[in-house]
């Protein structure tokens, strides 16, 4: 049996081992960062032999090397945040009230903490670099009065280093309002170096970008604000303040062009180091790994496709195992034949069976979360009758998979918590909660976790304004909202009570104070939001239905012993159902609105479009199979409502 010691140096061997080769190319490429650094920094079109030559000298000087450690060292520590706090489901705050609790959340002050004093370090070691002016916080300068010399605040080096740290919190600020921390699967596989090739310029661009608003923010804070820690921090160091210099919080001090080009490319500097670890990252991490679909090894079984493909504890090996299905399922027939091999002796379709299991499984998911969504929003707070419950419960039930003797659940109750992927998305138990996991499966528990998030392990939070349903603000209008409903009810699995039956509320009472309507509408949801956060985790269902098409599609011409014709009628209804429940959706206020582009940042807004890119995906794979078999559908046992909607996509008119 497959011990929990081997599945552990498995998970170190795809992820871990990939993380640290990342941290090592972004060591690697600090020389040459601090190379381009130290040419900018000393920049001197006018005087080009004395230029090369001070910077020379300048690269093989020991403060510089010093420098070079340091600067490894917070490589280091970035990389270390870098494998803690990604996720591949993207946490969404579905009002404004989410936002601001993430951004406060004590986790998120540390990380900010660490940041803004890993800024300073690193600004402190391009400060050393440029030299001059800007090398020591305190520098030796003679009293007008007296005529002694006495050391005296630098105040050009202060202003670096308050700098660093206003650019750490600004990187960390915005990894959390820019989903920094979500790593995508790239729809077209390259090798890492093209890769990291094409993605360079965009590192730069961003980092300049980034530099320069840092720079321009905190010019205009320090001009305003400047004065009170100077002042805190000569009497803290017992520093004097030379009266004969003009401070930088004045006017000529903020139009001093030297200074502010020092800060520019100093922070570029910054963004650019931290980027490139944040880029070798993804590229490591999502770069897509071949599983074995069977072995004749019985200690090797848990590392094979069907077995990883069910894997419940860590994320990343979910998503490599369906990217891996998607890719054999187009690419490699020799693969294919194995899927659709007998298992000897017996002659079961054991491969077969798991794998079209799992993919149903996660299809059949989604299909009850989107019904249970539009269910809400029709109801919007009020009973539904048994009618359309029953309806409910008929439409999502046919998305049921009969694999071998293994059956999946029909949709639950809409009364009852919905379980969506949890099979994928499940928190970890036991040992999972080691740093080996803990990066790549979301935390229910912390604030950093969205309702959509919540929702994928099959936890509601009843006090947030993503519960259960979409609004927008024209059915918010109808009727109390779903938050509005009773906690206690919705918990018990009894539906909100219908306003018909709650006692209206004393006439005093009715309008809430000022500090209560503004909290409310600070919890009004984004509907926008609220439509990503429900295809969060959309990426895994679309390679699903990549796999399943294209194997289904390979079938018809390779499966000797009619392995897929067995399950044939369950994945066709089960496609069928979901599309209906995809185009109820779309056809929601808001739920179509393409997003709006944002300025370069190095945040992965590619979850935004995630449920374009599954409507596109499921109707290429209807499309798929309809192709290939052509009038053979026929002779499917499935629904006469669904043998009509397939018959449109037979004849291109879907």
């Amino acid at each position: 049996m497959f011990s929990l010691k081997q599945n552990s140096w498995f998970i170190r061997k795809v992820v871990i081992w990939r993380a640290v080769a990342s941290i090592a190319w972004s060591v690697l490429l600090l020389p040459v960062t601090a190379t381009v650094f130290v040419l900018l920094s000393r920049f001197s079109p006018f005087h080009p032999i004395q230029w090369i030559s001070d910077c020379t000298s300048l690269l093989a000087a020991s403060s510089t090397i010093f420098s070079l450690v340091v600067l490894c060292g917070v490589v280091l520590i970035t990389g270390f945040f870098n494998l803690e706090f990604y996720t591949l489901v993207p946490s969404i705050p579905c009002s404004r009230m989410a936002l601001l609790g993430t951004v406060l959340h004590p986790r998120q002050c540390v990380h900010s903490l660490v940041y803004c004093t890993m800024g300073m370090l690193v600004m402190w070691c391009a400060s050393v670099t440029i030299g001059g002016r800007y090398s020591t916080l305190g520098t030796p300068c003679r009293q007008s009065q007296s005529g002694e010399v006495v050391t005296c605040l630098n105040e050009y080096h202060l202003f670096i280093l308050l700098a660093g740290a206003f650019m750490g919190y600004s990187h960390s600020f915005l990894g959390v309002v820019q989903n920094m921390y979500y790593v995508s699967f790239q729809p077209i596989q390259q090798y890492k170096y093209p890769r990291f090739k094409g993605c360079l310029p965009m590192v730069v661009k961003c980092s300049v970008i980034q530099a320069l608003y840092s720079a321009r923010n905190f010019a205009a804070f320090y001009f305003f604000f400047g004065y009170a820690p100077k002042t805190w921090i000569s009497s803290t160091l017992n520093l004097q303040i030379d009266s004969s210099l003009q401070p930088l919080d004045s006017l000529t001090g903020f139009l001093d062009f030297s200074l502010l080009y020092h800060l520019s490319i100093s922070g570029t500097f910054l963004y650019l180091t931290w980027y490139l670890t944040v880029l070798l990252f993804r590229i490591y991490v999502t770069e897509a790994y071949s599983f074995p679909v069977q072995s004749t090894f019985t200690e090797d079984a848990e590392q094979c496709l069907p077995k990883v493909l069910a894997e419940k504890n860590t994320l990343v090996m979910k998503f490599l195992a369906l990217q891996d299905l998607a890719l054999l399922s187009q690419h490699s027939l020799s693969r294919r034949l194995e899927v659709f091999s007998l298992s000897q002796p017996g002659g079961h379709a054991h491969n077969w069976n798991a794998i079209s299991r799992e993919c149903l499984s996660l299809l059949s998911e989604l299909t009850q979360r989107l019904v249970a969504h539009q269910d809400a929003i029709a109801s919007n707070g009020r009973v539904k009758s048994q009618s359309a419950s029953s309806d409910t419960r008929s439409a999502s039930s046919s998305c049921s998979v009969v694999s071998g003797t293994e059956d999946i659940a029909e949709t639950p109750r809409l009364s009852v918590p919905l379980r969506t992927p949890g099979s994928v998305f499940k928190s970890s138990v036991g040992g999972a909660n080691s740093a080996l996991v803990a990066p790549f499966t979301p935390d229910v528990d912390s604030p950093f976790s969205s309702p959509a998030i919540r929702r994928l392990v099959g936890q509601q939070d009843p006090q947030s304004p993503c519960f259960g349903t979409v609004q927008s603000p024209h059915i918010m209008r109808r009727g109390p909202k779903l938050w509005s409903a009773s906690t206690e009810s919705q918990s018990s699995g009894s539906p909100p009570a219908s306003p018909a039956t709650v006692p209206s509320p004393p006439a005093a009472s009715q309008k809430p104070s000022f500090l209560a309507q503004w909290l409310q509408n600070r919890r009004e949801q984004l509907p926008e939001a609220s439509s990503q956060a429900l295809f969060a985790d959309s990426q895994a269902h679309i390679w699903a239905l990549q796999g399943l098409s294209h194997l289904v599609a390979a079938s018809f011409s390779e499966d000797q012993f009619g392995v897929v014709q067995t399950t044939l009628p369950n994945i066709l209804s089960c496609l069928v159902v979901l599309l209906e429940a995809v185009d109820r959706h779309f056809k929601l206020p808001h739920a179509s609105s393409k997003p709006v582009r944002t300025i370069c940042s190095m945040g992965d807004s590619t979850y935004k479009t995630l449920r374009f890119a599954l409507r596109a995906a499921l109707k290429t794979a209807i499309y798929k199979i309809t192709t290939t078999f052509g009038e053979h559908l026929n002779a499917v046992n499935i629904s006469t409502e669904h043998r009509k909607r397939l018959q449109q996509f037979l004849e291109f008119k879907d």
